[in-house]
């Protein structure tokens, strides 16, 4: 039977890393350190998936040049170095990603995160391999624009219509829409899911043990031939 998609494309952060606690975490640290109005966990958690910069003018305004590169040296230090928040791959992940690499499904990663940043954390989780392609903030414009999408169609030869993008907010879906691209929303990440304004025009998931039925009907509506 035909597959739905050809190509996958994945958030990292609260999509297949359960990050988010690490990430509100270092954030609001580093707003104490630098005696800066420590910011909710719901707002930081909306500006997930956003790089860095559009992220800390969202929470903070917009800062003096000094203070912005001192927040990134404690931001940075705060989340590799002295932030013990785990921070494992979702359940069944692992599993998921080799078997649909195993059914021929091409994989990639679209995320907010610096190339330095995933780098380390695609080593630490040795997932480095499974990956055809990965499209960082610090290399691409930031989502909701849809470059890193574009980009990635490109390199893999693969048609907005053959695309899924999964995330967990709403600038991964937004992203997904500017690309034309098809997108399903994940329930258990940054955002709780009565706060998407766009889960209402998207499929959601609340599991990655649910991905392999999502994709067996999407399989069967595609082949449905309209009478």
């Amino acid at each position: 039977m035909q597959q739905p998609y050809q190509l996958i494309v994945f958030d990292w952060d609260g999509t297949l890393m359960d990050s988010i606690g690490r990430i509100v975490s270092s954030m609001q640290a580093t707003a104490r350190q630098l005696a800066l109005p420590v910011p909710a966990t719901d707002a930081v958690k909306g500006i997930i998936g956003l790089s860095l910069a559009p992220a800390i003018e969202r929470l903070f305004g917009q800062l003096a040049a000094p203070t912005y590169a001192k927040f990134l040296d404690v931001y940075r230090d705060q989340y590799v170095t002295l932030d013990t928040t785990p921070t494992p791959l979702f359940d069944g992940v692992p599993e998921l990603l080799d078997d649909l690499r195993g059914q021929g499904y091409l994989l990639a990663v679209a995320t907010g995160k610096a190339r330095r940043g995933l780098d380390r954390v695609m080593t630490e989780s040795q997932l480095h391999e499974v990956f055809v392609a990965t499209r960082c903030a610090d290399e691409s414009a930031s989502k909701p624009n849809p470059q890193m999408l574009h980009e990635i169609m490109q390199a893999t030869g693969v048609t907005p219509q053959q695309t899924l993008m999964i995330g967990d907010s709403d600038h991964d879906l937004a992203m997904a829409r500017a690309a034309n691209v098809d997108a399903l929303a994940v329930s258990f990440g940054a955002l709780e899911l009565t706060s998407h304004s766009h889960y209402q025009q998207h499929p959601v998931l609340h599991s990655w043990h649910d991905f392999p039925q999502f994709l067996a009907q999407r399989t069967t509506e595609r082949c449905v031939v309209p009478s």
